[in-house]
């Protein structure tokens, strides 16, 4: 339930960096309004198993760069993650389009930041699950 939530809250945090950062678009397989809806959940879960695999390698290998750039590194990491998503949008052919790495970098953060701030603020609505009674 955590992960369908968390995909949730990243696809409207994606669909809101479209609308304000310029060089990130979705690409939607059709026209009408719920194909984008769906084209933006598709990029959100697609994200979501790249960082999930890919990025935790990557942390895990870049453990002594994060501590020797005190986790600034990390900027990196996130922007280079979404470019991969890019990448395989591309191959499908619908799907997130970056127009270049440093846009891909300011809206990895932006993505980071509003996921961080819809969690926060929904946390009282979705909060932690009570444990279960014996």
């Amino acid at each position: 339930m955590r992960f369908l939530l968390r995909v949730i809250f990243t696809a409207v945090a994606i669909w809101l960096v479209t609308l304000f950062v310029g060089g990130i678009h979705i690409v939607p397989f059709g026209e009408e309004g719920w194909q984008v809806a769906l084209t933006t959940l598709g990029v959100a879960l697609v994200f979501a198993i790249v960082n999930a695999t890919i990025g935790n390698v990557i942390r895990i290998v870049a453990f002594p760069l994060y501590i020797l750039t005190l986790g600034l590194v990390s900027l990196f990491v996130n922007a280079f993650l979404l470019m991969i998503v890019h990448w395989i949008s591309e191959a499908v052919g619908y799907g997130l389009q970056v127009d270049g790495f440093w846009w891909g970098m300011l809206a990895a953060v932006c993505i980071a930041f509003l996921t961080w701030l819809i969690t926060i603020v929904t946390r009282p609505i979705f909060g932690k699950e009570r444990p279960r009674e014996r």
